[in-house]
């Protein structure tokens, strides 16, 4: 079965910094590492199945389609920045593994990269938290948030695991 991407080229390139001249095959596969890895961590599977299944079908509406515009959707643009960053200046070509340079332009140094990928991060735990607290209030709206079993993915609600507090 294909992928649903919960979000549209026209979205990351809208909401991120990523110019609209970029070639969609060059960002296209990390929405979808970003939305496998990421969404479906705090989505569970049985919601995450749910509104994949709907969006193929064209038949995502209600408090299904306000879940996924005002809360998923942005989590998803900047968890997807945070994959694609790291790889945005390379290339694999016959010859080997290139790293893009323009005339015009200046290359960004790691330390450069890891600032932007950590402020995509920040963007990315704020819709997170905000995504979190509304589905926990508003669960039995959404009963597949709570139905997983087995070995479906059971939704985080621990948006910064990293951040320990003691």
């Amino acid at each position: 079965m294909a992928t649903a991407l919960f979000i549209s080229r026209t979205d990351l390139v809208k909401n991120t910094i990523i110019d609209g001249n970029v070639d969609t095959d060059k960002f296209i596969q990390f929405i979808k590492i970003a939305q496998e890895i990421h969404i479906t961590n705090y989505l569970g599977s049985k919601l995450y199945d749910k509104i994949s299944t709907d969006i193929v079908a064209n038949t995502l509406t209600g408090d299904y389609l306000s879940l996924v515009n005002d809360y998923i959707q942005p989590m998803l643009i900047h968890f997807a920045m945070v994959e694609y960053l790291p790889f945005a200046s390379f290339q694999i070509k016959n010859g080997g593994v290139f790293k893009h340079s323009s005339e015009s332009s200046e290359s960004v140094s790691k330390s450069e990269i890891e600032f932007l990928i950590q402020k995509q991060r920040d963007f990315s735990e704020y819709y997170t938290r905000r995504f979190v607290d509304y589905i926990c209030f508003n669960s039995t709206k959404f009963p597949e948030y709570l139905n997983n079993s087995g070995s479906d993915v059971d939704p985080d609600k621990d948006v910064n695991p990293t951040n320990w507090v003691f």
